[in-house]
C-alpha cells in the first residue's frame, strides 16, 4: 500500500535535487517534459524500463541480475522501518 506513494515521492525528491543542482550551476535543469519538468520522473522511469540490460560475459548472470533487486528490497526495508516505527515523532 505504501510502495507506490513511496516510489512517486522518491521520483519527485530526485527531481527537486536535480532542479537544485541546476540552480546552483546556473542552468535550467529538467524543464522539457511537461510543465516545469514535472513529468521528468515518469520519463526517467520509462527510460529505465525500456533500457537494454547488458550482462558481462564472464559474470555470474543470476547474481549480476539479482543484485539490483536485493539493493532495491533493502532500501525499501529501510523506508518501511522508518514508516512503521512506533517511536516516530513525525506524523506520517
Amino acid at each position: 500500500m505504501t510502495l507506490i506513494p513511496l516510489l512517486i515521492a522518491i521520483a519527485f525528491f530526485t527531481l527537486a535535487e536535480r532542479k537544485g543542482m541546476a540552480a546552483i550551476q546556473r542552468r535550467l535543469g529538467p524543464n522539457i517534459v511537461g510543465v516545469w519538468g514535472l513529468l521528468q520522473p515518469f520519463a526517467d522511469g520509462l527510460k529505465l524500463i525500456v533500457k537494454e540490460i547488458i550482462v558481462p560475459t564472464n559474470a555470474n548472470k543470476f547474481l549480476f541480475l539479482f543484485a539490483s533487486f536485493i539493493t532495491l528490497f533493502l532500501s525499501f526495508l529501510g523506508w518501511v522501518s522508518i514508516l512503521f516505527n512506533p517511536f516516530n515523532f513525525i506524523s506520517v
